[in-house]
């Protein structure tokens, strides 16, 4: 890796080769770039992290192998040497030190561009005492800013520290890099950053010239890098890590880079080589790039392939940063080939990448993370870190079989469902009306910090006509004003007095990223009957909070709606496998099951809501429903006559449901048995069906009872006569 000289716009990286057999083995290009530009718009948003105590590596969600801590003086190289293809010089980045005819280059000399000295050797060897202190065991690794060596703190108990010096002792640039440090990063203080000790300086043994170096706690462990290569190695072929792996990763890095921007720092420069893992513990180990938000003039060093484009134009910032996290996410998670060219600035498609056709709010996380335009990223690090979480829990969750639920911090819960409602006619599970749905679906939790947001937790009104008067006579107008404005008229039934009010709500909008203006047009057009239009806002809203449950099951419910069986089942699915709260995603999954014929999904699905849910009774009477239904031409198959007698006889039922669903059992039994008893094995025992023998005419005796019963439960004088006719016909003849 090499070190540009300040300019205002990076040189164009290197090509890259043209065989890459991973993505972290191929050179990258770091470099500083001085700007005097202020911050863009949006950098003023949320930015503080949350609080700095850590969790468990992988937020209890997955399991991350553990790395074990190194003998630090394992570390220490026997012959440091920096590879020719790494030397650059530090101030125009040209080829230096490389060899010709097959002769080794000079590790160091001058540059034959700009006549720069360089020198890759180290300046510190055994035995070394700096600062009257750290007696140095050796070199352990080349960094951005020149080598990095082991040393031993004699007056703190001996412990393990690093020194960081220079890439060359005469260069202005990387001094005033190392004076930086010097003057802040004493302040930083997290558990997942490395800990400054110290600046001290030592005489370089070829000039004399004091040369400064930082002093570093030591950190034991690999390089994210690292580990990505090893487990390439492992795999015997191009494999990244796995997903999980790697999101649990970012939710570690999130807060450390979150805590430098509470303290109004900027990281600059994150890559997988610059974070270490040790144990269950990932540390941000180098600091080099660090900076001030309001710094606009010091060098600044970045990494092409991670860096985001407006660096030359707009400086460092919040932004900035967060680009840096997703391109590290992305590097670590797919073969990422032409990082550094092809897609420097952008992402393969899903169309291209399979883990993104796979994990569509993965992809949706890293290219907000890393959007063209700052202001579309998310806010912060705290932001990004919430929504990765949610997408973990999908991951799991599906990578599993097992419900990841969690709260959510942008969205209230369901508190209704949808299409739940089991119908007694043919089709046990009707599809919901859309006025239903979206007067159903989950609304945006109220901002705290909008100026009306304490008059709205006073307003008390719940009947439509009365909240419409109570927000209209609001002392204060806000966007939570206007956009509750827009939910009364809707369940007002008044949807262009909605659209009205979410006009006048998207003129108070400040921040163009904000979400809720598309989810509130995405509400209105579903409950118009206009789904196609419904699904185009809840995309945005999914782009911009990816980790959400919401925004799929709008997307589900208004796929639905439009017949796109495939995308609603899809979506139904990621809701109801990651949070079974959300039964109406159980119900639109077997609902869409239903429609593409798949009934052995649809029961399954109904059976798997949990006793718990105030629907589980609801569910397991429409998978009997279901179960008792044929299938077009194909009569009922007996051990789902059974299994539905069985669930039947298990529910706690008032005696009208009871008895109509043991008549829809009965039947199912009588027609097939009528047809022939297909499937049936000679040597099974007849056994009985809510007590009845699986007989046509013990059936019928069966279905007559219940038809009276039915008779004297029956609340019209029409229903009941209508019943006893059909009694009267199901009875077999008797003699008596």
């Amino acid at each position: 890796m090499h070190t540009l000289t300040q300019s205002i716009v990076p040189p164009k990286p290197p090509e890259e080769p043209q065989q890459t057999p991973h993505p972290l083995a191929t050179r990258t290009e770091s470099g500083p770039i001085t700007t005097g530009s202020s911050s863009f718009p949006g950098t003023s948003r949320r930015t503080a992290s949350r609080a700095s105590g850590r969790g468990r590596l992988g937020a209890g969600l997955v399991d991350v192998p553990v790395v074990p801590v190194k003998d630090p003086a394992s570390a220490v190289l026997d012959d440091p040497s920096v590879s020719e293809n790494k030397r650059f010089c530090n101030n125009c980045g040209a080829e230096v030190g490389r060899g010709t005819d097959g002769a080794p280059g000079p590790a160091e000399g001058e540059c034959h561009k700009c006549g720069q000295a360089f020198n890759f050797r180290p300046r510190l060897f055994r035995g070394d005492l700096v600062g009257g202190q750290y007696e140095v065991l050796g070199s352990i690794a080349y960094g951005g800013l020149g080598w990095i060596y082991l040393a031993k703190d004699h007056n703190v108990s001996d412990r393990w520290v690093v020194l960081k010096g220079m890439i060359d002792t005469g260069d202005a640039t990387s001094m005033a890099s190392a004076v930086a440090e010097r003057r802040f990063l004493a302040e930083v203080e997290h558990p997942n950053v490395v800990k400054i000790y110290n600046f001290v300086q030592h005489p370089d043994p070829n000039t004399g010239n004091l040369v400064g170096y930082i002093v570093m706690e030591y950190v034991g462990g690999q390089s994210l890098r690292q580990l990505a290569l090893e487990h390439h190695r492992e795999a015997g072929r191009a494999e990244p890590l796995p997903i999980g792996q790697v999101i649990a990763y970012g939710l570690e890095i999130l807060p450390a880079i979150g805590y430098l921007h509470s303290i109004d720092m900027l990281y600059c420069d994150l890559k997988p080589d610059n974070v270490i893992q040790h144990g269950e513990q990932l540390k941000l180990i180098d600091l080099g790039a660090v900076r001030k938000t309001d710094d606009y003039e010091s060098p600044l060093f970045f990494t092409s392939g991670y860096a985001a484009p407006e660096l030359a134009t707009e400086g460092a910032t919040v932004a900035s940063d967060i680009y840096t996290v997703g391109r590290t996410l992305a590097v670590l998670s797919i073969e990422f080939a032409g990082y550094t060219s092809r897609y420097k600035h952008t992402l393969p498609a899903p169309d291209a990448e399979p883990l993104f056709a796979l994990f569509s709010s993965y992809y949706r996380v890293l290219k907000r993370a890393t959007h063209a335009d700052p202001v579309q990223r998310f806010a912060s690090a705290e932001e990004m870190a919430d929504q990765l979480t949610g997408v973990l829990r999908e991951v799991m969750a599906l990578g599993t079989g097992r419900p990841r639920p969690g709260l959510s911090t942008v969205f209230g819960v369901e508190t209704r469902t949808f299409g739940s409602v089991v119908s007694e006619g043919p089709e046990p599970l009707p599809l919901p009306s859309p006025a239903d749905v979206a007067s159903v679906l989950p609304l945006p939790l109220i901002d705290t910090d909008d100026p009306a947001a304490a008059v709205l937790a006073s307003i008390t009104a719940t009947e439509p006509a009365e909240l419409v008067a109570a927000l209209t006579a609001a002392p204060q107008d806000s966007i939570e004003v206007r956009l509750r404005l827009v939910k009364a008229r809707m369940e007002q039934g008044d949807l262009r007095a909605a659209s009205s009010e979410l006009d006048a709500a998207r003129r108070l909008v400040a921040d163009p990223a904000d979400w809720r203006p598309n989810w509130y047009r995405g509400l209105i057009a579903l409950a118009g009957g206009h789904p196609k239009a419904a699904r185009e806002s809840f995309e945005h809203v999914y782009d911009a909070v990816p980790g959400e449950i919401a925004p799929k099951l709008a997307l589900a419910a208004s796929a639905e709606q439009e017949g796109d069986h495939f995308s609603a089942a899809r979506y139904y699915e990621l809701v109801w496998r990651t949070d079974h709260s959300y039964v109406s995603a159980a119900f639109g999954l077997a609902r869409v099951y239903l429609a593409q014929t798949a009934r052995n999904g649809a029961i399954e699905v109904l059976h798997s809501v949990p006793d718990t849910s105030s629907h589980h009774v609801a569910a397991q009477v429409a998978a009997i429903k279901v179960k008792t239904r044929p299938t077009g031409q194909t009569p009922v198959a007996e051990p789902d006559i059974h299994d539905a007698a069985k669930r039947l006889e298990r529910l706690v039922l008032d005696a009208e449901r009871r008895t109509r669903l043991s008549a829809d059992v009965l039947e199912a039994a009588y027609g097939w048995v009528k047809a022939g008893k297909p499937g049936a094995h000679p040597a099974t025992p007849n056994r009985q069906v809510l007590g009845c023998d699986l007989s046509e005419r013990e059936l019928r005796f069966g279905l007559e009872r219940c038809y009276r019963a039915l008779a004297r439960l029956a609340g019209t004088a029409e229903q009941r006569h209508a019943l006893v006719d059909k009694a009267n016909s199901i009875r077999p003849r008797t003699f008596t």
